[in-house]
């Protein structure tokens, strides 16, 4: 059976997430308060921002970037979208 969570990001029930995606308590709320669908669109909004800032994950500033943004996000007011940028056309 499918597991459910009203997800804080859609404001709506939707198809929980498997396993929490990341560690300690963050990774717990993420588990027990965001879709699958929302997981999801962090993950392309993570790629751009990587690319499009030209992050390094080995640099431990950028990490703790990606994580505000990530809290952000999905918790708060959507975060960061780099100045001039253009979503590519699908």
């Amino acid at each position: 059976m499918t597991r459910t969570v009203k997800c804080q990001k859609l404001h709506k029930e939707a198809e929980g997430l498997d396993f929490a995606p990341y560690p300690g308590d963050l990774g717990q709320k993420i588990y027990d308060n965001i879709s699958k669908e929302a997981w999801a669109a962090w993950q392309r909004q993570q790629t751009m921002l990587i690319n499009e800032y030209r992050l390094s994950m080995m640099d431990p500033k950028a990490r703790t970037f990606l994580e505000e943004q990530m809290v952000a996000f999905l918790f708060g007011e959507g975060g960061v979208t780099p100045e001039g940028y253009v979503p590519p056309r699908q």
